[in-house]
């Protein structure tokens, strides 16, 4: 297992991202009840697009490695916005996300963070466990379409 930043160079380094961004996006969607989330309708060129830093989570499987679990994030001064957090569903509850994210965290806190911000689906329960773990705290709740809310998580690099 190892983590590096994601090359999307390449459509099929891009493709790779979405095969797994599909897979995993796909279950909270269920877990929400809600189909048309942004990253479910993304595509090579939206990703090509993004203003985002992305990390991968590899495992060596025979003689090749797989991507199977990714982070994103978005700096803007002091602020890291997490945009992204996706693990494969067959690689599900192995710490992969967990490593993610303290990779993040303790890169961006070494590089000046001082708050980080993360929105996720009000029912996607292990999401908000995760981030509750940590220290992230609830700060918005807002409903997209009707039936559906979000939860805006924030944990300045102080509360630790």
């Amino acid at each position: 297992m190892f983590i590096q930043p994601l090359s999307l160079h390449t459509n099929e380094d891009i493709l790779h991202l979405l095969a797994l961004q599909i897979a995993s996006y796909r279950v909270e969607a269920d877990l929400i009840g809600f189909d048309d989330i942004p990253p479910l309708k993304d595509g090579i060129q939206s990703i090509r697009e993004a203003e985002e830093t992305f990390y991968g989570y590899y495992v060596q499987e025979a003689d090749e490695r797989k991507l199977v679990g990714a982070i994103s994030y978005s700096r803007e001064g002091c602020v890291i916005t997490i945009c992204r957090m996706m693990v494969h569903p067959n690689f599900f509850r192995r710490g992969i996300a967990r490593a993610l994210l303290q990779h993040i965290l303790q890169e961006q806190e070494n590089n000046g963070a001082q708050l980080f911000v993360v929105s996720t689906g009000t029912d996607n329960l292990p999401a908000i466990q995760l981030y509750q773990s940590f220290d992230f705290i609830a700060k918005r709740v807002f409903t997209v379409p009707p039936g559906v809310s979000l939860t805006t998580f924030e944990r300045p690099v102080a509360s630790r």
